[in-house]
């Protein structure tokens, strides 16, 4: 029995269809007979005590350039849907924290995926602390003290926002540098948040893995190969995916995260793993579904459905 789904994400129209991991699933879910409705964050409202969108039910097509139809503007009560995702890409803001408020109340009678409660308390940069004994050596703080004794007793560290995505922001100081000062008061004149300084793992250069869980489970990963000259690895800033699989060390990892994963309802979740390092837990917006799919033949959307309607059914 198709189910009705809504999708909340940045617009559908403008998306690069062979990398965005939304458009495969939505693809996936039309394939399955699941109805589409797609919606910007921005036109998710509460009403006198309903949660509405307005947005256009959708059909898409892998043809560049004509790759999704809509159907005429209207406003729905998602409490009225099966399955809302929560796809928007970051910036981690009080706008995103917002819709997972909103969300929260029709959840979990209407699945919103991820659960926006776990989302909205689980940040990528954030959620990794939990972890301890599998994250490199890490520091969360504003104070510029903390990061200067951080970075004497590691000499080679990253720095970036702890609330950036897609490569955004990242710095790597080595023994050399001068200019955490210099950051430090850019970052601060731009924001109230903390930074997140780590020490900086030489087997960047092999690599920044990302490993996809669904419900919990590991099924597949992708390597991304930064450019030369390069620190940053995300495939937003010029990253190269490649393919290959899963160490012992991944699965030790997902072995120890995937049941919080599970309990917490993060039924999609892209992690990061560098060398033998756990440094992100990707739960807002993880991508990573169509470089998999092409390396290995993994189809991640499907194994995504198939979660998301045993628990529809269930």
């Amino acid at each position: 029995m198709g189910l009705k789904v809504a999708l909340q994400m940045d617009p559908i129209g403008s998306v690069n269809i062979d990398a965005d991991s939304t458009f495969r699933i939505a693809l996936e879910a039309q394939a399955r007979g699941h109805e589409l409705f797609f919606y910007t964050p921005d036109k998710l409202a509460f009403d006198e005590g309903r949660v509405t969108a307005r947005g256009w039910p959708i059909e898409l097509r892998r043809e560049q350039g004509n790759h999704v139809s809509y159907g005429p503007e209207t406003e729905v009560d998602l409490g009225e849907y099966d399955v809302v995702w929560l796809r928007q890409d970051p910036p981690f803001d009080m706008g995103y924290i917002t819709t997972t408020h909103l969300l929260e109340m029709i959840h979990p009678k209407t699945l919103v995926v991820n659960d926006p409660f776990w989302v909205r308390n689980s940040p990528e940069k954030l959620l990794v602390l939990r972890f301890p004994q599998l994250i490199p050596p890490t520091a969360i703080a504003r104070d510029l003290a903390t990061i200067r004794a951080f970075k004497a007793r590691h000499g080679d560290i990253i720095l970036k926002p702890l609330y950036g995505n897609g490569g955004a922001g990242v710095f790597r100081l080595d023994p050399n540098d001068r200019n955490l000062g210099s950051l430090h008061e850019l970052f601060t004149s731009m924001s109230r948040e903390p930074l997140i300084v780590q020490k900086f793992l030489p087997d960047v250069a092999k690599g920044d893995k990302r490993v996809i869980l669904v419900d919990g489970e590991p099924i597949g990963a992708i390597n991304r190969v930064p450019q030369a000259g390069e620190t940053r690895s995300n495939m937003h800033v010029g990253g190269r995916p490649e393919k290959v699989g899963l160490s012992a060390r991944d699965l030790e990892i997902c072995a120890a995260i995937g049941p919080v994963l599970r309990e917490k309802g993060q039924i999609f979740v892209g992690i990061d793993v560098i060398g033998d390092y756990l440094t992100e837990i990707n739960v807002t917006s993880p991508t990573g579904l169509q470089e998999l799919e092409r390396f290995d033949g993994t189809n991640g959307a499907a194994r995504i459905w198939e979660a998301i309607e045993a628990k529809r059914a269930g």
